[in-house]
């Protein structure tokens, strides 16, 4: 047996285990393990998928090869080997990508994620670019039938944010999603100008790999907790009890403020999540920067203050700077269409490594 047939056993093994897990009383009780295991077996079930179709692809492969020997009519002939050169090609497609699955390249691929966008530059039409960005990472989640969770919001009078954190669920979100880091660029004629002048304005993206307790411990002794009244629209008090809270590592100085549930223990347990993967953002990008001198070229996946990408409008056009594609239909790309562009992101990445 070589190792691609042993993984593949175990993880067969582990998908037999999975679906006994999943059917327990204590796991159907407790909806954190249910959403843990789940999410498990999806992952693993990808790669008994592809595993199965890999087979049956090879096992077709064997047949026709094994019937152009018999045969002797030139057009089935012809036929048959047209057939095996598609084979051929889903069959080193499937491979490639098993590998991925069994081997991937970045452990934190397959994280839920936690984006952070903010107003930059441009005023109130940066916080309407933002809350366009917000609507185009909604949409394409929605698409893929991720899970997306509001945590929180600073919403401008004329409906755009000045801040926004929303967190991603499903499989390899982060791994999909982690090129979109950096500073965005729109250039349009606001709403609001009349002389139709064009104005570039500026948002950024921040996108978090989700830390759990186990990848990210964090020590009491360096936290500072905060406790405030929550504020409204306009910094209006909305309420009269102590239940927002902020929290700030010492070490690293990292603070995280959140006022949007309704009870401080709520507020507490959301800015603990964000906080933890901020740190884990943070070890990243230490980490990638370290690694950034052995490599010939980097798109980037945590540096804010990069300038990545261009909407402009005039031109009904999108520019990624890092890899130097340009794409046309805003409209389209706005509206969560954003697979080409990510996968010509991977296919850049892939190169670098």
């Amino acid at each position: 047996m070589n190792n691609l047939e042993k993984k593949l056993k175990e993880f067969k093994d582990k998908f037999d285990e999975l679906e006994r897990n999943l059917q327990s009383a204590d796991v159907i009780n407790d909806p954190k393990k249910l959403g843990k295991l789940s999410k498990e077996y999806n992952e693993v079930k990808e790669i008994i998928d592809h595993s199965n179709e890999l087979n049956k692809v090879s096992k077709e492969i064997k047949e026709l090869n094994e019937s152009l020997t018999k045969e002797s009519d030139e057009e089935l002939i012809k036929m048959t080997e047209e057939e095996l050169q598609i084979l051929y090609s889903k069959e080193t497609e499937l491979n490639t990508h098993l590998t991925d699955l069994l081997n991937p390249k970045d452990p934190l691929d397959k994280k839920n994620i936690i984006m952070e966008i903010r107003a930059g530059t441009g005023g109130d039409e940066s916080a309407l670019f933002a809350a366009d960005l917000f609507k185009m990472y909604s949409k394409y989640a929605e698409a893929k039938g991720f899970k997306t969770k509001l945590i929180s919001q600073n919403k401008t009078t004329i409906g755009g944010f000045k801040e926004i954190i929303f967190e991603i669920e499903g499989q390899n979100v982060y791994g999909n999603l982690k090129y979109e880091s950096g500073v965005h660029r729109v250039q349009r004629v606001p709403e609001t100008e009349k002389s139709g002048r064009i104005h570039t304005s500026a948002a950024t993206v921040a996108v978090l790999p989700e830390a759990e307790e186990v990848d990210m411990s964090i020590n009491q002794k360096d936290l500072r907790i905060d406790t405030f009244c929550a504020g409204g629209h306009g910094g209006q008090s909305v309420n009269t009890t102590y239940s927002a809270v902020r929290i700030t590592h010492l070490p690293t100085n990292i603070a995280v403020s959140c006022q949007d549930e309704r009870s401080q223990l709520q507020n507490k347990l959301r800015a603990m999540t964000i906080l933890r993967s901020r740190l884990l953002a943070h070890q990243e990008e230490k980490r990638r920067k370290e690694l950034s001198d052995n490599r010939k070229g980097q798109i980037g996946t945590g540096d804010r203050s990069e300038k990545i990408r261009t909407y402009n409008f005039p031109q009904d056009r999108m520019t990624d700077h890092r890899i130097k594609l340009t794409l046309h239909n805003l409209d389209k790309i706005l509206n969560g269409n954003i697979d080409e562009i990510i996968a010509n992101l991977k296919a850049e990445a892939s190169k670098e490594v």
